[in-house]
């Protein structure tokens, strides 16, 4: 499953990444919806669920978020819904480690 996000805030350690892997993190900017899957390596074998997907989240709650392999990237966001099918677009879409 997917679940979609908007980024409330993020910190400016984001934009300064310049790491070839990691320039993904350039383009975070706050405002904009991003798109999340859930696939099993990240899964819990207990709840079929991904730590942080936000499940009981609803309405105004700010979850936190931080990017893997830069730990000083990081931020806010909102769960905006679940996708039980992905259909996350190319661009803004990442995974749960």
């Amino acid at each position: 499953y997917c679940v979609e996000f908007r980024t409330e805030s993020l910190s400016q350690h984001c934009a300064l990444e310049r790491r070839p892997y990691a320039r993904w993190m350039q383009y975070l900017r706050e405002g904009h919806t991003v798109c999340v899957a859930c696939q099993p390596p990240a899964m819990s074998s207990d709840t079929q669920r991904c730590s942080g997907d936000g499940h009981n989240a609803h309405g105004d709650k700010i979850l936190h978020w931080e990017a893997v392999g830069n730990s000083k990237c990081q931020g806010t966001w909102k769960k905006i819904r679940q996708l039980e099918h992905c259909s996350c677009p190319l661009v803004h879409s990442f995974i749960f480690t």
